[in-house]
């Protein structure tokens, strides 16, 4: 009722209730005068003219009575709707969690994780954890997107055992906020454990049982922000690194990892430019075909010197572009270039080119290589693509398919550093590699230890049995090259043969080989 009498009806009502009374007081005052008149007015016109008076009055006080309740109703639904429509402003339709929005509207909530004890706490602080659940996309991908949404309501409801319902928000996707309020260091360490021991039990979903990892970053406010929007952008650089080291993994932020991730930044910024610019270049390492000494080919290998002269080592940039989606750009950009350097080659050689792991996933990936060759005019037969062990567990499906055209139009198929990823001979069984390579950490322990020693051999004869020729890189000396020709290995790729070099040096350094060969 006191909300009602807040609003213009209300405050309506209120002032006819008043004009109402004033009139009562008026007609009190003269009250004689209003006798005098009306006793000059026959009888029966007065009569009529006091139940006509009467009967308006009632039916006006009937009506205002009845309005007055339409607009309490009226007032009623519309505050109903809007709360429905920020309830579903504010929360996650899937997990009915507080979502981003509701976060920032958020002060310092309640308790989100047991209580501590006065002694022990820290007065006004709260830790927001950020949380990430690590294999998820395999989930959605075996069970679909009913399996996916089932998995996230379970996660969310893990969370929320362990903390507060009100202090958990799903911001999207697999991401998850935490927030404690007056946690010690330890228990603040243990809440992270426990959501990550909750997190990662196996989730029954139908007749099929799923499991995923979490990765935490947290960080306290005030320590590490002002606002609670100020801690969670940093405890999600601190999810970054989590992320970085693997698996079910916390860690609290610190300032280094926020120059870290400018540094990062920057360096994505340089690379988009770079790739926008044609500023990375193709160096060029030699195959060597160990029975006759002969280069059979090269392979390409990306380099990439930054704006303030530095060079960038692969194992940074190509990473890098597969986290931010310019791998397909930079793939395509390094093979035109390294295709028209090819040509210049003898038809014998061969170009051996890396495939990224996330370019297994790309169904225009055949198609998109045939364009390249066709327009570059270098035939299919002297492309090589190499493709590591961890490229086809993701979608073995599609990678099977994309192998097949690309075999199909008579490029080859390496298998890249076999031995060190997900090995096993049901790979082998169901994909067709023209070749195999060994790595190079094989050949550091080459006729030192005899465990590596018999697995080289393994291989050797696997990819015999297969008949695959194959590969060892990292040939440094002639110890090294000596042992793996006596195993009847097919080339050799290393240091021993040849750095990596530009395209403008392949023909010099071709006319050197066949100096030396010819004077052996």
């Amino acid at each position: 009722m006191r909300e009602f009498l807040r609003s213009r009806a209300g405050k309506q009502f209120l002032f006819a209730c008043l004009a109402a009374f004033v009139l009562w007081g008026a007609a009190f005052t003269f009250r004689s005068e209003i006798v005098e008149q009306l006793r000059a007015i026959s009888g029966d016109k007065a009569v009529i003219l006091l139940i006509t008076a009467n009967v308006a009055g009632l039916i006006s006080f009937v009506y205002s009575v009845l309005r007055i309740l339409d607009m309490k109703n009226e007032m009623l639904r519309r505050r109903e709707a809007e709360r429905r429509a920020d309830y579903i402003a504010t929360h996650d339709h899937l997990t009915k969690l507080p979502n981003r929005y509701a976060f920032d509207r958020q002060g310092l909530c309640a308790v989100a994780s047991p209580a501590v004890d006065d002694e022990e706490a820290v007065a006004s602080s709260a830790t927001v954890y950020s949380i990430d659940l690590d294999g998820f996309k395999k989930v959605n991908d075996l069970m679909g997107h009913q399996g996916g949404d089932a998995l996230l309501k379970e996660v969310a409801r893990r969370i929320c055992a362990l903390a507060e319902q009100d202090c958990v928000f799903r911001f999207g996707g697999d991401e998850f906020i935490a927030i404690g309020r007056n946690l010690t260091r330890e228990k603040e360490e243990r809440f992270a454990q426990l959501l990550i021991q909750s997190i990662t039990r196996p989730v029954r979903i139908g007749s099929l049982t799923a499991e995923v990892g979490a990765s935490i970053g947290y960080a306290r406010l005030p320590d590490h922000g002002a606002t609670l929007e100020e801690v969670s952008h940093v405890s999600d650089i601190a999810l970054y690194e989590a992320k970085s080291r693997g698996p079910n993994n916390y860690i609290l932020f610190e300032p280094e990892m926020q120059a870290k991730v400018a540094r990062r930044a920057k360096l994505e910024g340089e690379l988009r430019r770079a790739i926008d610019q044609d500023r990375l270049a193709v160096h060029y390492q030699p195959l060597v075909d160990l029975r006759t000494g002969d280069v059979c080919g090269f392979e390409a290998l990306a380099r990439w010197t930054n704006e303030d002269g530095e060079q960038v080592p692969p194992n940074v940039f190509i990473p890098l572009a597969e986290e931010t989606g310019l791998i397909t750009l930079l793939f395509q950009q390094l093979l035109r270039q390294a295709c028209e350097a090819a040509k210049s080659w003898s038809d014998e050689m061969v170009l051996s080119f890396n495939l990224s792991p996330v370019q297994m996933e790309d169904r225009m990936l055949p198609a998109r290589i045939l364009d390249i060759l066709g327009k570059a005019g270098l035939p299919p037969q002297r492309l090589e693509i190499e493709i590591t062990e961890n490229a086809l567990i993701a979608d073995p499906a599609l990678a099977e398919q994309i192998m097949q055209s690309l075999n199909a139009a008579g490029i080859q198929i390496a298998l890249d550093d076999f031995g060190t990823g997900y090995s096993n001979l049901s790979q082998l069984a169901r994909f067709r590699f023209d070749k195999i390579k060994i790595d190079k950490s094989f050949v550091a322990t080459c006729g030192k230890d005899e465990r590596s020693e018999k697995i080289i051999q393994a291989m050797l004869s696997l990819s015999r049995s297969l008949h695959a020729r194959t590969t060892v890189e990292g040939v440094e000396d002639y110890g090294q090259l000596a042992h793996f020709v006596s195993h009847g290995c097919d080339i050799g790729q290393g240091y021993f043969f040849g750095k990596p070099i530009p395209a403008e040096e392949v023909p010099g350094f071709l006319r050197r080989r066949e100096r030396v060969l010819s004077t052996a």
